[in-house]
């Protein structure tokens, strides 16, 4: 599903009318994808209902929100710009796991393995 999404994502929005205002359209293309989630949910079986999922919301929710934003803006500069399709993705992933790294290890507990080291440098 995350790849399938990715790819549909990245020809989009490189397909984007140039002449638009990219805050307008990204808020139509969120528009699009809360339809596509409030439809969703009735086919997702869960226990809890909107409200009580809302009672649980904290400032990751918000940041997600936020951080996905950035990601589209980024994104649509940088095909306006010129950037590739097959290289700005590249760029932002490497560019995100570098940082993600020391994040992950430091923050999360979380462990580097040889194999993993490995991986990194290739």
């Amino acid at each position: 599903m995350t790849v399938f999404g990715g790819v549909l994502y990245h020809v989009a929005q490189k397909s984007l009318p140039k002449t638009a205002h990219p805050l307008h359209i990204l808020i139509i293309a969120y528009l699009a994808g809360i339809a596509l989630l409030a439809v969703a949910s009735f086919f997702y079986p869960t226990e809890k209902s909107f409200l009580s999922s809302v009672k649980e919301v904290n400032w990751a929710v918000l940041v997600v929100g936020i951080g996905a934003a950035c990601i589209e803006i980024g994104f649509l500069s940088a095909y306006r710009l010129g950037w590739d399709l097959s290289l700005a993705n590249v760029v932002a992933n490497i560019g995100m796991a570098v940082l993600l790294i020391p994040i992950g290890i430091i923050l999360f507990k979380e462990k580097l393995s040889n194999m993993n080291a490995a991986g990194i440098a290739l």
